[in-house]
């Protein structure tokens, strides 16, 4: 039985609201058609035809369905931090129509076993498209390279590696590793973080982390493992990205590699471009995560990079731990934060309401570029006829509470409680069907069905 088709009525194209700091009211609305996973039909004033789910999209924003390069869906092993059904609900719900998973699983993503397992249970919960990121090394160990070729050429077409929450440190395993993927496009993610500069750091290293008595984590820390990694990678001609850029100086590393024409990305999360270290004075640790909350200074930077370009990509560090690994003295704390639902709130308020990017910008950072770097297939490169059916509605009005029922994951350890932040995700479609209907989840029985007869009209 194939999926209802939709007709989208009245939406506005965040593609054509290309300045910055545009009414969304100001671009033309638009009618979108879908049937059989793809947009059919766009126009205006396109009429209903029988069977046909009718939405009304007067006063929201359409996006191409947003991609996060960087998220932690922690099964297997860590099952009640997260599942690969749980945190895809919560991507559903943030207007994320595909993901790409983590290694630091157990066991660690290091075989072709383990992504294809994991690619499965994304195909079978049918929220958003799972894409395994395959270790670097082997159990994140940092002695060894892991599987890279029989991870690239499995089912899962593994194209991005990183040994995330560790640093490749030893400089000839990460030329190694830039070397394999070189082979086939791939791409290495780089946890910037030297390790021994970082050994027991608690929080960002400065004025405040003496004063509250707390082991600072120094900026060069991040900074002088990605000048040599960019290095690195011009050297060998290889594709890089940066994992969760968080200091000025880091800015400026890729801003000089960028102009040598290195083959560098780089990434920045929502909260890094609005919490500062300052929140560590409460003790709270929800705001404990790698790296750490930077100065005001470091915030400012980093907005003006996306702005400007030399931060390609917004992508979340999605970080779920249970209520036990965070309710508990700052220093035996985890890190991490969740962020798939926050997402886009963060980047309206940080960026597009500050002026510094437009939504057709902003689509580029959440849904474009994190595809392009990833080597996504599939993805839509426009919402136009023929491309597939994944997109975002966005309402772009007033702000509102961000509370716990705005988390549809497993876990709840969001700095954003209790904030006003903009903007909501209405509706979440993936492949044609409804993942988030009205900003409510598609019950998980009807998202399963719907994702298996895509697969069975995909294959045809």
């Amino acid at each position: 039985m194939s999926n209802p088709d939709l007709l989208i009525r009245g939406a506005r194209l965040a593609a054509d609201l290309t300045e910055r700091g545009a009414d969304p009211r100001s671009a033309a609305s638009v009618d979108l058609r879908i049937s059989g996973g793809r947009i059919v039909e766009r126009g205006a004033e396109l009429q209903p035809r029988e069977g046909e789910r009718v939405i009304d999209a007067e006063g929201l924003v359409a996006l191409t369905g947003l991609v996060d390069l960087h998220t932690h869906l922690r099964e297997p092993g860590f099952e009640q931090s997260e599942t690969v059904l749980t945190g895809t609900r919560a991507a559903a719900a943030g207007g994320f129509t595909s993901v790409f998973a983590m290694a630091n699983t157990m066991p660690v993503q290091d075989t072709a076993g383990v992504v294809e397992q994991v690619q499965s249970l994304g195909d079978a919960a049918g929220y958003a498209t799972v894409r395994p990121i395959g270790a670097v090394t082997e159990d994140l160990a940092g002695e060894r390279l892991s599987e890279i070729g029989a991870m690239a050429q499995s089912r899962a077409a593994v194209r991005v590696f990183s040994d995330d929450g560790k640093c490749v440190h030893d400089p000839l395993l990460m030329r190694r590793a830039l070397e394999y993927v070189k082979t086939f496009d791939g791409v290495i993610a780089q946890h910037a973080q030297d390790p021994r500069l970082t050994e027991g750091s608690q929080m960002n290293e400065g004025a405040l982390s003496s004063e509250l008595g707390l082991k600072g984590w120094p900026a060069v820390a991040e900074e002088s493992i990605i000048a040599r990694d960019v290095l690195l990678a011009e050297h060998i001609g290889a594709r890089l990205h940066i994992c969760h850029l968080s200091t000025a100086g880091s800015v400026e590393v890729v801003r000089w590699a960028k102009a040598r024409g290195v083959q560098v990305t780089a990434e920045v999360t929502p909260h890094h471009l609005i919490l500062t270290e300052e929140l560590v004075r409460s003790y709270d640790p929800r705001y404990k995560v790698n790296p750490p909350l930077r100065r005001e200074e470091d915030v400012r930077a980093l907005r003006r990079a996306v702005a400007e370009g030399v931060i390609d990509i917004i992508a979340t560090d999605h970080a779920p731990h249970p209520v036990e690994a965070k309710e508990c003295e700052w220093d035996v704390a985890a890190f991490g934060m969740v962020g798939l639902e926050s997402a886009l709130p963060i980047a309206l308020l940080t960026l597009v309401n500050e002026g510094h990017t437009s939504w057709a910008e902003l689509e580029t950072l959440l849904s474009q570029k994190p595809a392009e770097i990833g080597r996504l297939e599939g993805h839509p490169a426009a919402l136009a006829e023929g491309e597939s059916a994944d997109l975002v509605l966005v309402d772009p009005g007033g702000a509102s509470e961000f509370d716990l029922a705005r988390l549809r994951g497993l876990s709840v350890n969001s700095p954003y409680l209790g904030m006003e932040l903009p903007g909501r995700v209405a509706y979440t479609v993936r492949r044609g069907y409804l993942t988030l209907d009205g900003g409510a989840l598609v019950e998980t029985a009807t998202v399963a069905a719907a994702a298996a007869t895509a697969a069975l009209e995909g294959a045809r």
